[in-house]
């Protein structure tokens, strides 16, 4: 097992851009500026392409917790590509845990949790009452990414919005969940903001995000900074 570490560890550090490491790291406050190689995105799915069809791959999903970010943005790439629903949430579930930072939460998007909407949700609503900042992230992702079409239902952004919490991440995923839905589903969501449903500052991060967004329309907009909370 620690042959296999090592070899992979080789390969990202083989891919090193010290630039791109100080750039990225600038942007992850909560991960030690030491524990970043600097491999670029494009550059480790490549990696996680061809590594995913090897039997190592398997060997590596077993090692938990990981030194280094790209090893944890690796780890994140292997259960994006898996094609079984049952062994991805098994993945997750076990992976979650250790994410200690927003880049490599929000890269975890895999095509096969969007088939099985009704299932999904089940594990959604256990992972949005975690303890870990990182699986309530990504449960709100979740929300976002699978369920603002046609899986819409009032029920998603009530789990979102019953979520109370100090952590600078799950707040602005928050903000980012209400203004997104603003945009997909404003009738629906707007109550929210008229209503006060949501804590102060994800409120006002929610009209601002929202302000700055494409999908919003003009006269929306003007709309939404009157809601703003002084």
């Amino acid at each position: 097992m620690s042959q296999v570490i090592k070899k992979i560890q080789n390969e990202l550090f083989s891919m090193q851009d010290l630039k791109y490491r100080d750039f990225q790291s600038k942007l992850m406050p909560t991960v030690d500026k030491e524990k970043v190689i600097g491999v670029r995105t494009p550059q480790l799915r490549k990696f996680a392409g061809v590594f995913a069809k090897t039997e190592e791959a398997a060997e590596f999903l077993k090692v938990l917790p990981h030194e280094y970010y790209e090893e944890n943005n690796l780890h994140g790439e292997l259960i994006v590509k898996m094609k079984d629903f049952d062994q991805c949430i098994a993945e997750l579930d076990r992976f979650l845990p250790y994410v200690d930072n927003w880049a490599t939460c929000d890269m975890i998007s895999p095509k096969v949790l969007k088939k099985y909407p009704e299932r999904l949700m089940e594990k959604v609503k256990l992972w949005i009452q975690a303890e870990e900042t990182y699986v309530v992230r990504f449960a709100m992702g979740c929300l976002m990414n699978y369920y603002l079409e046609e899986h819409f239902t009032m029920e998603c952004p009530e789990l979102v919005a019953g979520v109370h919490s100090e952590e600078y991440y799950i707040q602005m995923m928050q903000a980012w969940y209400f203004a997104t839905a603003l945009a997909k589903q404003y009738d629906a969501i707007l109550p929210y903001l008229l209503e006060k449903k949501l804590d102060t500052w994800v409120h006002n991060k929610t009209i601002q995000k929202a302000v700055e967004s494409y999908r919003i329309t003009p006269e929306q907009k003007v709309y939404l900074k009157t809601l703003k909370i002084k």
